[in-house]
């Protein structure tokens, strides 16, 4: 089968190769991928930002359909539609995986990082950890709420955003379009969208956002948000930036929560009596579990959420990942496995 895998000497540090499939264990079943999409986080694991991985095949926003199951896999049968998400697979122990947080699970296993993922014709799975695609939902939208769309409406549920509050989100690329869309349509909450390219505050306004501010043509998004709206209740950063982190913690009113959701490298800064006596709360939200996975999904079949997508050939993956790396790339792209035959 062909699989896009971890080389640094590779165009983009990444290269298509043939692979052979071990043969299934206990546990696991067989998908045959449809979709992945390309998630930032690849780039830094191809880059080998998180340590190296040499041959790793890469992919966590994968969807396909399940082709063949180990005799003790009774929740799978072949024929199901699945995600192959970053959160591949916890230890189901400890107290992380047995209070519904199984992504801090310390023995954690991530698709396309520490084990082989989705973005190959075919992965291997563990049946218990792969969650169905309901019937109704685009698999190719689907590949972006694997990651993106978990990922945000993990951070909105995290928010504690009230209908009809004001929600801010930072970056509205991949993931901040999908948060928009979560924080509106499943929240009922009111969206106030901040991002240095138009294009994407265009794309905002178009989904739900109920304000759009570019902080370059427009000046500081939170002295507006504070004179404006007297403060946000919640602040959602995907943003991979210091200036929109520091931004969040300003743009919220007196008990606001700031989310962090995007990993910029730098570290924020915290003025630790605002924190104090306006009782700011700073909180880190992470993918999200096998359960926020299904709810994102079910959001996603009843359109209330509708990822922007575009799909690509396998033999684009190499300019995918360029483009990304330079910021050229609107919503979500996702490599179609059914149709990379197709001509150059």
């Amino acid at each position: 089968m062909k699989a896009v895998v971890v080389n640094p000497k590779g165009k983009a540090n990444i290269e298509v190769i043939e692979k052979e499939l071990r043969p299934l264990k206990s546990g696991e079943a067989l998908v045959d991928v449809e979709y992945c999409g390309v998630c930032h986080t690849d780039l830094h694991v191809a880059a080998g930002d998180f340590g190296k991985v040499d041959g790793r095949i890469l992919g966590h926003e994968g969807i396909g359909v399940v082709s063949k199951v180990a005799a003790d896999v009774t929740n799978l049968k072949i024929g199901d539609r699945v995600s192959i998400a970053w959160m591949f697979q916890a230890c189901g122990r400890c107290e992380y995986c047995t209070t519904g947080r199984e992504t801090f699970c310390r023995n954690v296993k991530n698709a396309g990082y520490s084990v082989d993922g989705g973005m190959a014709e075919q992965c291997i799975v563990t049946a218990d950890y792969a969650v169905k695609v309901p019937d109704g939902l685009d698999p190719a939208q689907a590949s972006s709420i694997t990651c993106a769309g978990v990922t945000t409406y993990k951070a909105i549920k995290v928010s504690d955003v009230k209908a009809g509050q004001w929600i801010v989100i930072y970056g509205c690329g991949g993931l901040g379009n999908l948060a928009i869309q979560y924080a509106k349509h499943v929240f009922n909450a009111k969206v106030i969208a901040v991002d240095i390219n138009d294009d994407k505050l265009s794309l905002a306004k178009e989904i739900g956002a109920d304000m759009t501010i570019n902080p370059i043509t427009q000046g500081d998004a939170d002295e507006i948000i504070q004179e404006q709206v007297g403060g946000a209740y919640a602040a959602v950063v995907t943003a991979v930036s210091k200036t929109a982190f520091n931004s969040a913690v300003d743009a919220v009113r007196a008990c606001g929560k700031v989310v962090a959701v995007g990993l910029p490298s730098e570290t924020m800064d915290l003025n630790i009596p605002r924190l104090v006596l306006d009782g700011i709360e700073v909180v880190g939200s992470l993918v999200g579990t096998r359960k926020d996975l299904e709810e994102a999904f079910h959001f996603g079949a009843e359109g209330k959420v509708v990822p922007v997508v575009q799909t690509r050939c396998l033999h684009d993956v190499q300019d995918i990942f360029e483009e990304m790396e330079q910021g050229k790339i609107q919503g979500r792209m996702v490599i179609d496995f059914k149709q990379h035959k197709c001509n150059h």
